[in-house]
């Protein structure tokens, strides 16, 4: 087995400041030439610069198999857009440019300081393959033309938290119109042993698009922990219970560290089904007009 190769660039460790607060870089001590990323204390990525089809997070490597599944069915591989809604390292963005060269992948980063260090610090593929716009999410998909994206993932933290208005209908619904015919949207939603607010976001999507799928290991899925749980909304149909795609995407989800399951929207255990679906709070009225 040949061994890793090893970088001939300085060594990217250490603490930066970010527009948001700090960047925490530090050596994967399990793996050459590995980096784990951490944004006020959060790890939000990890990079293995000899390996981009390489994912140490189970969630991203969920994605991956989602990805994995779908795309080939339904979208032009030599044509494929993806927009990231959260960036940090781009280790999905490095993942889809690597698996699909003709791709191009657009990161969208609020922190405008991050998403420099991150080009800065890291070998990351370049535009039109990977550009990174320092911008808010909603802001994004709302200016978006319509149907111009393929893909659109949702991994917006602030914290430990998805900030809600990139949780409502009528955020889904400017998703819906940015992706094409055959669209997909695939959203990271952390939660807790409750799962009501996975709940909620699979209601909000399924009000959106047609067809709802879940990703997740069982303990989350049983409400045991707080975890992340993938919500796939798509335009076409996505694999049903006991088909050969379910079947072949539930096999690339065993095959992780930590084992997961993929569920159809219609076959999701009744603690995440019936959520309330979430809307944009009301403008508010400050015209500071008083009653007669």
């Amino acid at each position: 087995m040949r061994a890793p190769k090893r970088s001939s660039s300085p060594s990217p460790a250490g603490s930066y400041p970010i527009s948001t607060g700090t960047l925490e870089v530090e050596a994967d001590p399990y793996r050459e030439n590995s980096w784990v990323l951490s944004v006020n204390g959060v790890p939000s990525s990890h990079l293995c610069l000899d390996d981009p089809l390489a994912l140490e997070f189970e969630y991203m490597r969920w994605i991956a198999a989602a990805l994995e599944s779908y795309v080939p069915a339904h979208l032009d591989i030599t044509r494929l857009r993806v927009t990231h809604l959260g960036g940090a390292g781009c280790s999905l963005a490095r993942w889809c440019a690597a698996r699909w060269p003709s791709s191009r992948n657009t990161v969208v980063e609020f922190d405008a300081q991050l998403a420099a260090l991150v080009r800065e610090l890291f070998d990351l593929p370049r535009a039109p393959q990977l550009k990174i716009r320092a911008s808010e999410a909603r802001e994004v998909i709302a200016r978006a033309r319509p149907a111009s994206r393929d893909i659109v993932i949702r991994d917006v933290f602030a914290g430990a938290r998805t900030p809600r208005h990139v949780c409502t209908a009528e955020f889904a619904k400017e998703v819906a119109a940015s992706l094409s015919e055959a669209g997909l949207y695939v959203l990271n939603c952390g939660d807790h042993a409750d799962l009501e607010g996975a709940a909620a976001e699979i209601a909000t999507v399924g009000a959106v698009f047609p067809s709802v799928g879940v990703i997740a290991d069982p303990p989350m899925l049983k409400g045991r922990r707080y975890g992340n749980i993938i919500i796939l909304g798509a335009k076409r149909p996505l694999p049903g219970e006991g088909s050969p795609e379910a079947a072949q995407l539930m096999k690339s989800l065993l095959g992780g560290a930590v084992p997961a399951r993929y569920v159809p929207g219609d076959q999701l255990p009744r603690r995440l089904r019936g959520g309330e679906v979430w809307h944009d709070e009301p403008a508010s009225d400050d015209s500071g007009a008083e009653d007669a």
